[in-house]
């Protein structure tokens, strides 16, 4: 069975813009402004770059959410590819013996390839059984014995899971069941227009009406209405309503952190990911201006990290805890990855001892928390200030 022994690439952080940073820069692709392979940052900024996006859901029988968009989400890996003249072979199949035998004959080419899997069906991830949870994200398998399969998935090390794991995450949604793809190198020539529409995708998620949904869920709009839930009780959605004090504020909180600081990302809302970009891309398209917009949204990286620090503050034992615990949980899967399970595993009981501990004993009286909501109200509109000023420095770079 073939495994890539020469394959070290476990810098990339985020599912799309990650998986093809790692695999480009296994097959050395690269790009005449730097001579290195497509960076995640300028991965990212192609395919739509930072964004602002707020969302709320409540299902029975589960926890209420707070889910927090920080990135284009708009087809990213398929806007990526386009724009930089990607070659791509996708092999579909509904037959799992056929997507082995295809994923084999990859490796055994000398290629990884990027195969679609479902994260609550790998072990790595200590998913909660449930048939009601489900979702597909591109990882690059590097290795497949008899008994393990090699993978780089987010974490800086590799991460294994069993053939029979693999098969049953590959195969969880119809749409991409056992699809894999493979790359060809980005087009040199297309890329100033690629770095170029990316910016402008993200300067029209802030200022105008989004391709889908309402448009007070996208850009400076969110900002304001998230605001408008947190301090105003009687609104449609308001956290009164859908975060009241106990285990479904906490819940609000914690999936709101999580959006912000770790999925897919260990950096406060991918702003000095974006900044990052913003300086290639100065280098890129000779607009020199684009180095003063970067310098705004690590500004930006900074409200976004007091904003975290307001939904799970330090003066708040039970709040404290969880916000240690989760950044611990993030940072051992990403530096020990398969290693770390036991202890991640002890942290996410203790996670859910403290919601529990939520429902019982909250620890905020309801004036304490209606002041806690006006803090971080404050906190998300300093993140919109902050950012419009970065929004007007990108126009003006980008006009220039």
């Amino acid at each position: 069975m073939p495994t890539l022994s020469d394959y070290k690439q476990f810098a990339g952080r985020h599912w799309e813009t990650g998986t093809v940073h790692n695999f480009m820069t296994y097959h050395g692709f690269s790009l005449p402004h730097n001579g290195k392979p497509p960076s995640e940052a300028l991965l990212m900024g192609i395919s739509g770059g930072a964004v602002m996006g707020y969302f709320s859901f409540a299902y029975e029988g589960y926890d209420p959410q707070a889910n927090i968009l920080t990135r284009n989400t708009f087809d990213p890996m398929e806007t990526m590819l386009a724009r930089l003249g990607v070659e791509q072979t996708v092999k579909n199949t509904a037959n799992a013996d056929k997507a082995r035998r295809n994923l084999l004959d990859t490796l055994e080419e000398g290629s990884p390839a990027i195969v679609w899997a479902d994260p609550f069906s790998l072990p790595y991830n200590n998913p909660e059984p449930d048939e009601g949870t489900w979702g597909m994200f591109p990882i690059v398998v590097y290795g497949h014995e008899d008994d393990i399969v090699c993978i780089a998935d987010r974490a800086r090390v590799s991460l294994t899971v069993t053939p029979g794991e693999l098969k049953a995450a590959r195969s969880r949604v119809k749409k991409t069941k056992h699809r894999l793809l493979t790359l060809g190198p980005p087009n040199a020539d297309k890329l100033a227009a690629a770095v170029s529409a990316g910016i402008h995708d993200c300067l029209r998620l802030y200022l105008e009406k989004p391709p889908k949904g309402a448009a007070h869920n996208f850009g400076f709009a969110a900002y304001r209405h998230w605001s408008d839930l947190l301090t105003k009780p009687q609104m449609r959605g308001s956290w009164e309503k859908e975060f009241p004090a106990g285990r479904k504020m906490l819940a609000g909180l914690t999936w709101a952190f999580l959006f912000i600081n770790i999925f897919g990302k260990d950096d406060p809302a991918e702003r000095n990911v974006y900044a990052d970009f913003l300086d290639e891309a100065a280098t890129i398209l000779n607009k020199p201006g684009l180095r003063e917009a970067a310098e705004h949204f690590r500004m930006s990286s900074r409200a976004w990290e007091s904003l975290s620090l307001a939904l799970l503050p330090d003066d708040i034992p039970l709040l404290k805890e969880t916000r240690t615990l989760m950044l611990q949980r993030r940072d051992l899967f990403l530096n020990q990855g398969n290693a770390a399970l036991d202890e991640i595993k002890r942290i996410d009981r203790r996670l859910e001892d403290l919601r529990s501990s939520a429902s019982e004993d909250f620890p905020l009286s309801q004036d304490a928390v209606v002041a806690m909501r006006q803090r971080i109200a404050a906190n998300v509109m300093h993140v919109h200030d902050v950012e419009q000023d970065a929004v007007v420095a990108l126009q003006q770079a980008i006009a220039g």
